[in-house]
């Protein structure tokens, strides 16, 4: 057991700096940018199988407007938006800190695409930092899915700090990366392909 402790806060871990987007369910899409559009691909991302598309989207809350907030594909199954805690407070939102995917009792999000206006009743989040890992990756570190670490960020910089209550993610659609928002990236004075290490 103790290699794989040894490689777990001995590895670099490549940081990706998620900014404000938005994934979209296939009715949603129509509504938005209508029935037989295909999202266009803008560049790839790190995570096998997804991308950042041309087509933006803007979002409204009770307080202000974001435009031009990039979508990324595929679609999923139920829309959701991701943004930080400075994005919320320009809308007037406060959506809660949550997993990909669990969005029961999120915040409400107004969107408009080129087609209308799409009132999305749950659906907004700030997401939680965590670690996308392979299979291999995994079992290489020593990481069990769902488990919680700390990682030390922006080591010998001016604001190095440790990130704590990072959720740990495994897939086979899944490649070592630490996702964070723009908030925490810019406390950290990280950006992207930047290395974290999981902390002892």
């Amino acid at each position: 057991m103790s290699e794989p402790l040894k490689s777990r806060y001995e590895t670099p871990i490549p940081v990706g700096v998620s900014n404000r987007h938005v994934h979209l369910c296939q009715a949603d899409w129509n509504f938005l940018f209508g029935e037989g559009i295909q999202p266009r691909k803008f560049r790839s991302v790190k995570q096998p199988g997804f991308w950042a598309c041309y087509e933006t989207v803007n979002l409204e809350g009770p307080k202000g407007k974001i435009e031009n907030v990039r979508l990324i594909a595929p679609h999923r199954k139920k829309t959701q938006v991701e943004i930080a805690k400075t994005d919320a407070s320009q809308l007037g939102l406060r959506p809660p800190v949550r997993g990909s995917g669990d969005l029961g009792g999120s915040s409400p999000i107004k969107i408009t695409g080129p087609k209308g206006t799409l009132e999305v009743k749950e659906g907004l989040v700030i997401a939680s930092r965590h670690i996308h890992f392979s299979p291999s990756e995994a079992e290489a570190m020593g990481i069990q899915e769902g488990e919680i670490v700390s990682v030390r960020a922006g080591i010998g910089g001016p604001r190095e700090l440790v990130f704590t209550n990072v959720l740990c993610r495994i897939s086979t659609d899944f490649s070592l990366e630490f996702h964070i928002d723009t908030d925490e990236a810019n406390a950290a004075w990280v950006k992207t392909g930047d290395y974290v290490y999981i902390q002892k």
